[in-house]
């Protein structure tokens, strides 16, 4: 895998510096920070493809409004004697 140098300004490293945890380094806080945007970048995309394909199929969509409003827990039955 190549390994990438990343120049920040001073004043960009003090932001980063100030924001991360003591305990970790300034190169795993931006990979950490990356991580996070691409999975929320992803995550968003699979959100809308998923919202397209319920305008694209409305009887899938009705399955998953019912589906949804569907109660979790039933009461408890009482024992029959």
């Amino acid at each position: 895998m190549p390994a990438t140098t990343i120049k920040l300004e001073s004043d960009l490293v003090k932001k980063v510096t100030a924001l991360k945890p003591k305990e970790e380094s300034i190169s795993a806080f931006v990979r950490e920070l990356i991580e996070k945007e691409h999975r929320a970048r992803a995550n968003r995309a699979a959100a809308l493809a998923y919202r397209q394909f319920l305008d694209d199929h409305p009887a899938e969509r009705a399955a998953m409004e019912q589906w949804e409003s569907a109660r979790l827990v039933d009461e408890p039955k009482g024992r029959k004697s």
